[in-house]
């Protein structure tokens, strides 16, 4: 694996190594020695599939609040996705400072996601799917969300989107009163 480090202090996309023969090919997508290298140490504890019928879906942007922030380890297995990550992190540089890469069934690629982090995603394709490796279960009363068409974000989307729950919706806008992590 190669782990490139975003501009987001933390983040990293991660291309894979295949080998690849007659039968077709093996990648390994995660050995803890080498997470250990970009300073990884906790456990992953929840796996999620995420699949999305029609392109121009968007999905975001979550995060959870203390004591329940989680790490994520991104990979789309089917289609393609524009995934975007925001450095929610107060005392950082690049608080609300976000990054986009694309991440595809054929391109391999993969985004770790640091705590502190929201995260959101748009179908390009139609069908993509994704799968999510979590270092924190699900916890309802600690999940939070930024409007993915926030101004002060400034998210530029590649579609136009199409599908959008109602509950990433009614995220409120940052505001003065957004403190951050």
């Amino acid at each position: 694996m190669i782990f490139e480090e975003t501009k987001l202090k933390g983040a990293y996309v991660i291309s894979l190594n295949p080998l690849t023969d007659a039968r077709g090919g093996f990648a390994r997508t995660f050995c803890k020695k080498e997470f250990q290298q970009i300073g990884h140490k906790k456990e992953f504890v929840q796996m999620n599939h995420s699949w999305n019928r029609n392109k121009g879906t968007i999905r975001g942007m979550h995060y959870q609040i203390p004591p329940y922030q989680e790490i994520k380890l991104i990979r789309c297995v089917r289609g393609a996705v524009l995934d975007v990550i925001v450095d929610l992190r107060k005392y950082s540089p690049t608080f609300l400072q976000h990054f986009t890469v694309e991440l595809s069934a054929e391109n391999k690629k993969m985004i770790y996601v640091p705590e502190d982090f929201a995260h959101g995603f748009q179908a390009l394709e139609d069908d993509s799917e994704l799968i999510y490796h979590h270092t924190e279960y699900y916890t309802p009363d600690a999940d939070r969300g930024l409007r993915f068409d926030d101004p002060a974000l400034n998210i530029k989307w590649s579609l136009p989107p199409v599908m959008i729950s109602e509950k990433d919706k009614s995220y409120n806008l940052i505001d003065n009163t957004f403190k951050g992590m």
